[in-house]
Order: structure tokens, then C-alpha cells, then sequence
């Protein structure tokens, strides 16, 4: 019975819309209610670019890490029992190990918690009131069509004279609980837009910190393995790069290389 009687009211709205836009049913407008929904809108679009944005800020850190990683585990395949990898090389390789698993433990769980996680919750909220939007259009919809039905009785009065008050009682009892819906979203949607920043300013910092503490990392363990490197190498003097490449030259199986 209940599934019978959605049905119906679904039709009738359906109907109520469609003469609507051929101009047979007025529409209720509420331009303050518009402009803060529009509003809550544009909030929710710039919530969820930005969710998906930070969501990809963690996976390029990871990145980045996996592939240094990456490179010194490669690095390190080019070394063996006759040709041993220099102090420095072995360095790098632990030092590259060890930040990774330093950024998955200690910055990685911190950004998920500070940053992504209060980024979700916000935007789980807005499908909540999406569909109290979606409410309220259907009791307008439905006020919308009571207020037909007793604008037609009065035009062309019934021969039962009980219809335009009963007509006239529905009306007002769609009224209400159409403003009653209406007044709730135009005073909270403004909360919840105005809420966006100091609910996001904690979240905006613990990033700020994050990619501050990532680079501070990422520079004093590089900067550790200073030391294991020649001072020409430092000053871009090596030339054993060159060396190496004039030996390769003079090789014939390298031909013009």
C-alpha cells in the first residue's frame, strides 16, 4: 500500500513539473533559498576538488619515495663480488630504505588522519543535505499543485461545496510543511558554508607541516651522505664521466659512439 501510494505521489509530481513548464502550474520561487544553495554548490565542488587533489598530493609522495627506492635497489644491481659498490653508494641505497619506510610509517598515517580523513567527513555531510534539498523540492512540488487545485475550484467552483475548503486545508498544510523544510536549508546552508573555514584551516596547516617535514627529511638524509662523495664531484669538476666515455669510444665494437 505505502509502495502504491509513493508511486502516486511520484506521478503526480511528475505531472506537477511537467505542467509547469508549459506555464499550467505556477512555481513557488525562493531566490534566498537559491543563492545560499548555490553557494553550498559551489562549496561542495571545491571540497571534493580539493579531497581529490590531497588525495593525490600523498600519492605522489609515495611516489616519489617508491621510486628512489626503486633506483637504489637498481643502482645496486650493477655491483658484485668483483666490482664492489662504493661506501657511498652503499649509503645512499640504506638512506633511500630508510626514508621510505620513515614516510609510509610516521608521514603518511599523519596525513591521512590530519588531512584526508576531516576532508571525507566534510564531504560525507553533503549528500545529507542534498537530499534534504530533494525533499523539499518534492513539497513544493506538492504545494505547488495544491495551490492549482484551489486556484481551479475558485475559477470554476464545484457543485460540492466541501471540495474548496478541504482543497483550501491541504493547500495550507503543503504550505507548511514546504517552509517548514525551506526555512531549515536557508538557515543551515549558510552555517554550513560559513563553518568551511575554520573547519578546513587545521587540515590546511597539518599539509602545510607535512610538505614542510617531507622536504626537511628528503634534504638531511641526502645531505648526510655529503661526505661520501668527492670533493670534485661536489664542485662539478669530475671528469670521470668524460674518461670513462673516451675509453668506451675507443672500443671497436662501440663504432662512432
Amino acid at each position: 500500500m505505502s509502495f502504491l501510494h509513493g508511486f502516486k505521489k511520484n506521478l503526480n509530481r511528475a505531472g506537477t513539473t511537467l505542467m509547469q513548464k508549459t506555464g499550467a502550474v505556477d512555481r513557488t520561487e525562493d531566490s534566498e533559498f537559491a543563492d545560499e544553495y548555490e553557494r553550498f554548490k559551489i562549496l561542495e565542488k571545491k571540497c571534493e576538488k580539493l579531497s581529490k587533489n590531497a588525495k593525490a598530493f600523498l600519492d605522489a609522495m609515495r611516489a616519489m619515495t617508491t621510486t628512489q627506492l626503486r633506483i637504489a635497489q637498481t643502482l645496486g644491481l650493477f655491483y658484485d663480488d668483483w666490482v664492489v659498490m662504493s661506501q657511498g653508494g652503499r649509503e645512499y641505497v640504506k638512506t633511500i630504505e630508510r626514508f621510505n619506510e620513515e614516510t609510509k610509517t610516521d608521514l603518511d598515517k599523519a596525513f591521512q588522519t590530519t588531512v584526508l580523513e576531516p576532508l571525507a567527513r566534510l564531504c560525507s555531510y553533503f549528500p545529507e543535505i542534498n537530499e534534504a534539498v530533494k525533499r523539499r523540492k518534492k513539497k513544493q512540488l506538492d504545494y505547488d499543485a495544491q495551490k492549482s487545485k484551489v486556484r481551479k475550484l475558485i475559477d470554476r467552483p464545484s457543485e460540492d461545496p466541501q471540495k474548496l475548503p478541504m482543497a483550501e486545508q491541504e493547500a495550507d498544510l503543503a504550505r507548511e510543511m514546504y517552509e517548514g523544510l525551506n526555512t531549515i536549508l536557508i538557515t543551515d546552508l549558510p552555517k554550513v558554508v560559513d563553518l568551511r573555514v575554520p573547519y578546513l584551516d587545521p587540515s590546511f596547516e597539518a599539509l602545510i607541516k607535512t610538505e614542510l617535514l617531507f622536504s626537511q627529511k628528503s634534504y638531511e638524509e641526502l645531505e648526510a651522505l655529503r661526505p661520501q662523495f668527492s670533493q670534485e664531484m661536489e664542485q662539478g669538476q669530475d671528469t670521470r664521466v668524460d674518461d670513462i666515455l673516451q675509453q668506451m669510444r675507443s672500443l671497436t665494437i662501440t663504432g662512432n659512439f
